[in-house]
């Protein structure tokens, strides 16, 4: 019996390959619109993130994965634009070995996982260029991401679902 067992464990498990094949900048864009006036004023910052994902497949088993990275700091007091940051670091990847969901999870989830810390480290080189205090951006769970993701996915089938009461 555990035989049998050891057999069906070993057919279910399907080996992946994932490969990096190359990590750019595909843009980026650093304004400081409220130079050097935004200097004398106390520095109490308000930072906005946002972040985004896009992926296209390019070939067989490869995919560009692009991870889209705005960053927007006002001043408390005034809201005046100290510095707007936007990054898209991109990569390309092959996978082979996953379909479905499975797919879906590593392109939205270990893709973007590579390619964050080289975002983080461009847009915090980009705020010290501007002579600007340091930004170390917080680490990203592209996992949890992903699973809210779906949650959301799911949530918004099942109102579609729902017969509508007149």
């Amino acid at each position: 019996m555990s035989e049998e067992n050891k057999v069906e464990t070993q057919q279910e498990q399907v080996p992946f390959e994932m490969q990096i094949q190359r990590i750019y900048i595909k843009d980026v864009s650093f304004e400081a619109p409220n130079l050097p006036t935004i200097f004398h004023q106390e520095w109490k910052p308000q930072l906005g993130f946002e972040l985004d994902t896009a992926t296209v497949q390019v070939g067989e088993d490869t995919y560009e994965v692009v991870l889209h990275i705005n960053v927007q700091t006002t001043l408390e007091d005034s809201n005046d634009v100290a510095f707007i940051c936007e990054v898209k670091q991109a990569g390309v990847f092959t996978i082979k070995g996953l379909e479905g969901i499975q797919l879906a999870h590593c392109l939205a989830s270990k893709c973007p996982e590579v390619l964050y810390p080289y975002a983080r480290e461009l847009i915090s080189s980009l705020v010290n260029r501007g002579t600007f205090p340091a930004l170390n951006l917080s680490p990203v769970n592209f996992d949890a991401l992903f699973v809210d993701y779906l949650e959301r996915q799911q949530a918004e089938e099942q109102a579609e679902e729902k017969p509508a009461l007149n």
